[in-house]
């Protein structure tokens, strides 16, 4: 098991590798900022898209806003090197990470969406936890086998998770897998007690298990699952104003759909290629995204300290695990505040 364990993770080393092939030292010569080119996910909505469709950036901005849909978060920091993004918006934690280590001058200046409900470990029905205590739980999870992606935000919560309650990956028997659905298909059929996944999978395991701790609660105990709005150094450094208007139309996007979400379903049905009931699914009463306002990202729970410490605390469990070969000494200086603080 630990030589598959390990195989699997060096083909994502690999995959890294690859995917960061050319240097990083620096950025590329930036597009004309008479424009600006914002990445973003398909299938992945958020309010700010309603600003998107209506073209409220581009008028509050003063300049022509370009949406460039990606497959990953690794392909915004291959474009962003490459100087064909400015802005990266919801780019994955662990990307981030990856391209920063490896000298890619991109900053965190905010945090996108926080989805800790929406990636999660489920234990199967039959394997009841004993949740009368923290020791009771502990007890319940010892020895089970559990089926998780690995190298990813899944098995770095899976493993603060069980920290949490005092135990570590040897407590357990790890089953690596490929991906959320390949964890649900071995959670479903019974081969593994507890399946980790994120997403359609995680609601599939859902419907035949609970959750060890729920995503609220993660929260509450530091650990936290979100995707980040990231920039390059030389659009922060040569255009501060473009990017404050920018983080101030999604702060005014997030609160106007928290006050009015009925309003803007056909909108963002639109702006993210999904269907209403799709939307509903992540946006709606009992979705699985949050939108951080402008003063909790400020606080010690976000970018006031909590971010850093777990940038760096992800970084430095992926060198452990071999998916990159060194980590930063302190990620602090990747995470910058001072634009945000500029948003009313």
């Amino acid at each position: 098991m630990k030589q598959t364990f390990n195989s699997r993770l060096a083909k994502l080393a690999v995959a890294f590798s690859v995917a960061f092939a050319a240097p990083l030292s620096g950025i590329a010569q930036a597009s004309s900022h008479d424009e600006v080119t914002v990445a973003y996910f398909l299938e992945w909505p958020t309010p700010n898209q309603v600003a998107q469709i209506e073209e409220t950036f581009d008028k509050e901005m003063g300049v022509k806003v370009n949406w460039k849909s990606f497959g990953s978060g690794n392909d915004m920091s291959a474009a962003m090197a490459g100087g064909d993004v400015d802005i990266s918006y919801s780019q994955g934690l662990i990307p981030f990470i990856v391209a920063v280590s490896k000298g890619l001058p991109i900053k965190t200046v905010g945090v996108a969406v926080g989805y800790a409900e929406a990636d999660n470990c489920v234990v199967s029905d039959k394997n009841a936890l004993d949740r009368s205590s923290k020791a009771s739980i502990a007890k319940s999870l010892e020895g089970k086998k559990i089926a998780t992606p690995v190298g990813n935000v899944t098995h770095y919560k899976l493993l603060k998770t069980l920290d949490h309650y005092g135990l570590s990956g040897d407590d357990v028997e790890i089953v690596p897998v490929s991906g959320g659905n390949d964890a649900a298909a071995a959670f479903l059929t019974g081969q593994v007690d507890i399946g980790c996944a994120f997403g359609g999978a995680l609601d599939k395991m859902k419907e035949k298990g609970q959750v060890i701790m729920t995503g609220a609660a993660q929260e509450k105990i530091g650990i936290l699952t979100f995707d980040v709005i990231s920039v390059t150094e030389k659009f922060a450094n040569e255009h501060p104003d473009l990017l404050v208007k920018f983080l101030q139309v999604t702060e005014d996007s997030n609160n106007s759909f928290a006050a009015n979400k009925n309003a803007h379903w056909d909108t963002l049905a639109k702006a993210s290629g999904m269907d209403v009931s799709g939307v509903k699914g992540y946006l709606g009463a009992h979705g699985s995204f949050s939108f951080p306002d402008r003063d909790a990202q400020l606080s010690a729970a976000w970018m006031g300290g909590n971010v850093q410490k777990l940038t760096k605390g992800a970084a430095d469990f992926f060198v452990e695990q071999g998916v990159i070969s060194k980590a930063l000494s302190s990620y602090d200086d990747t995470i910058d505040t001072s634009f945000m603080k500029k948003v009313k």
